[in-house]
């Protein structure tokens, strides 16, 4: 009896289960590394995709042939899903969205549509992950992917690398993953942020990411924040992670000189008020740091390290009011206060929103900062040459 049962068993588990039968090989696939979104002259869509070619190099000669890991294949189509579907005839693969590490998006593009219609493919397809990084780039977006790549395989990890550490160390870019940036298109102020990318040479060598690029409703005009007013911007965003505090010697004795304390931890908490159908927004940063370089201050006495730390405080103060006053005079609510009135007050928001760029702009900032010095580094709090 235990024998037929188990017989039949194993019967229906070959009906039940799936084989490999259906499955693809992997040869059948070509990887996407990263992809690049322009606007053509006909007005349609070219679609640069950047694939990794596991052929383009070897273990033996890895220095050599790193730079031809990635091939480039350029399509064309009224909607991004036909240009999509274009790359079979050029590849002779299937391209796999998977492991895709960055989307750029060209300038034109993203000053003519909405980067919601530009990337709702990207979005609403099962392969490309939530996690993939999205860029900005000045001009053209695919001339940046025939860059060759320094240390990695393909330039779209290296473009990828470069926003994560310049992120995580300089604080003049962030991340922004599509997830993010579905989000911030959504909100209801309408402005959302994107790392910028652009080339230091005309050959376009040698790429930078830093910068960041506003977006009102979708579109970009013009709003590019500068490498230094992104630093304020991701302080006052409460986006800071690590980076590098430049300020002005204290001592007239020398005036050209310039000190810097690195940032240990940088905590903002952006707080709404409402006075008389007024808005008031406070703002309170507390960074902890260590002192990078000193030229002309001394920190032997308690007295000595509270003027520097004061010292800080009015620098970043002035960085950050200065930020404040780039988005108040192009009205773009960049810091998520109007998504704050929404989620307290939905009813005040409501007949606020219309006119909400002029309020934002006429809105009073107070700021309270809180600067400690945690050391002086690996010497004494006296500069090198004393």
């Amino acid at each position: 009896m235990r024998p037929r049962l188990t017989i039949a068993f194993c019967s229906i588990m070959l009906f039940i289960l799936s084989g490999c039968g259906d499955k693809a090989e992997l040869t059948e696939f070509g990887f996407v590394q990263a992809v690049a979104v322009d606007l053509t002259d006909k007005g349609t869509i070219a679609l640069t995709t950047h694939f990794y070619n596991p052929t383009g190099g070897g273990e033996t000669n890895v220095a050599v042939k790193q730079g031809q890991r990635g091939l480039n294949i350029r399509t064309e189509g009224d909607t991004t899903f036909e240009a999509v579907r274009d790359i079979p005839i050029h590849l002779g693969r299937k391209a796999k969205w998977d492991h895709m590490r960055i989307i750029l998006i060209g300038e034109a593009i993203a000053r003519s549509q909405s980067l919601g219609e530009v990337l709702d493919y990207f979005s609403r397809d099962h392969e490309p992950r939530a996690t993939v990084l999205v860029l900005l780039t000045k001009g053209s977006a695919a001339g940046y992917l025939h860059v060759a790549p320094f240390i990695e395989y393909t330039i779209g990890q290296q473009l990828r690398e470069i926003e994560d550490s310049g992120s995580r160390y300089s604080a003049k870019t962030t991340k922004i993953p599509l997830l993010d940036l579905a989000i911030q298109l959504r909100s209801e102020a309408g402005v959302a942020a994107l790392p910028y990318v652009y080339s230091q040479n005309a050959e376009k060598k040698i790429l930078s990411v830093a910068g960041i690029a506003l977006l009102k409703d979708g579109k970009l005009s013009g709003n590019i924040l500068t490498p230094s007013n992104t630093q304020y911007w991701l302080m006052l965003t409460d986006r800071y992670k690590s980076g590098v505090i430049e300020f002005p010697c204290g001592d007239d004795t020398k005036k050209n000189g310039k000190e810097s304390l690195e940032v240990m931890s940088l905590k903002t908490i952006v707080k709404p008020v409402i006075l008389n159908d007024t808005l008031e927004i406070r703002v309170r940063t507390k960074i902890k740091g260590s002192v990078s370089e000193l030229q002309c201050s001394s920190l032997d006495t308690k007295e000595e390290t509270d003027r520097f730390e004061d010292h800080i405080k009015k620098t970043v103060e002035r960085g950050m009011r200065n930020m404040i006053a780039v988005l108040q005079k192009r009205q773009l609510d960049a810091l998520g206060i109007g998504d704050q009135i929404y989620r307290k007050n939905p009813q005040l928001w409501r007949r606020w929103k219309p006119d909400w760029g002029e309020r934002f702009a006429q809105s009073r900032f107070v700021i309270e900062l809180e600067v400690n010095v945690l050391n002086t580094g690996m010497t004494v709090g006296n500069p090198f040459s004393k």
